[in-house]
């Protein structure tokens, strides 16, 4: 296992994967084609892979299920940290922690929890509970109904060692701001908002430098790209790929809920990969939609 300050150090401004998790025609997890699919990843440079996470479905896996995709990830993962996602209530998420943990992961982000709304506290609970249950290090992820104060975040800062990162996926570019020169080097920030390349120069000006891209799981030389440029504050750049590729991507992204993740793991299947179908509530592209992100893709290898 990294050590969680070497990881806040090797994600502070890499790009980070967001792995698609593929299903065979049972609807059981598929480790073959999740393994042929990072293998193909792993020949481009990331400063880490983000498993089981939002693109690949944690709310639809079982806790088993996550332990299965950690422990495929990490025999193929080479020297590529393996980043978990982790949730629902706060004893499920603990126990997810350590499994994980056992199983070979690197650290966790740490998503929201089910349901229900909670004050300040009882977030500041639930994030304090997990830090507590592992070694790895450990990236809150603001959303949803589990956002976080900067004020709470630098409170649990101090108390929590291995509290590494802050993902941000509301939008929030005030909070975030806050949260950045409130705790400045003492956590790694990521963007993580859908298809984050479309916020990534605002949450830069923010102090929030790097994210994590589900582009990269069918286009990663464009992610690249992006990314590069955006170090670089290669502004020019950004906006041609921006026209070129996210804007329109984003507008087959939104012609339903959840396409998020359907439209990305058609991009795998169109890049020759066995991601099999979303799973329910979610739903599949149509094949009108399937022969757009053909189109889009084209050229882009």
């Amino acid at each position: 296992m990294i050590a969680p300050d070497a990881l806040r150090e090797i994600i502070r401004h890499g790009l980070l994967s967001f792995p698609v998790t593929p299903f065979d025609a049972q609807d059981e997890f598929a480790p073959g084609p999740f393994a042929a699919h990072l293998e193909w990843l792993s020949g481009f440079p990331v400063a880490g892979l983000i498993v089981a996470g939002g693109t690949g479905e944690l709310f639809s896996l079982a806790p088993a299920e996550v332990v299965k995709v950690v422990r495929t990830a990490r025999s193929v993962s080479g020297t590529a940290p393996v980043i978990a996602g982790c949730g629902y209530g706060t004893r499920i998420a603990c126990e997810m922690a350590r499994e994980i943990e056992a199983a070979g992961g690197d650290g966790i982000l740490l998503l929201p929890h089910y349901l229900t709304e909670a004050p300040q506290e009882g977030v500041a609970m639930r994030i304090r509970a997990v830090c507590k249950a592992t070694s790895m290090g450990v990236i809150v992820y603001n959303r949803g109904q589990a956002r976080v104060s900067a004020e709470t975040l630098a409170r649990l800062a101090d108390e929590c060692p291995n509290l590494i990162g802050f993902k941000d996926g509301t939008g929030d570019i005030d909070m975030v701001r806050r949260v950045t020169v409130m705790l400045g080097d003492r956590l790694s920030y990521i963007g993580g908002m859908p298809t984050h390349e479309l916020f990534a120069q605002a949450y830069k000006g923010a102090g929030m430098p790097t994210y994590s891209s589900a582009v990269f799981n069918f286009v990663p030389e464009t992610a690249l790209e992006f990314h590069g440029a955006l170090m670089k504050g290669d502004d020019a750049t950004c906006t041609r790929l921006l026209r070129e590729f996210y804007y329109p991507f984003a507008a087959i992204r939104d012609r339903q809920p959840g396409y998020a993740v359907a439209a990305i793991k058609a991009g795998v299947a169109l890049r020759g990969f066995a991601p099999g179908p979303v799973r329910a509530p979610l739903t599949d592209l149509t094949g009108e939609e399937v022969e757009m992100m053909r189109a889009l893709i084209a050229g882009r290898s």
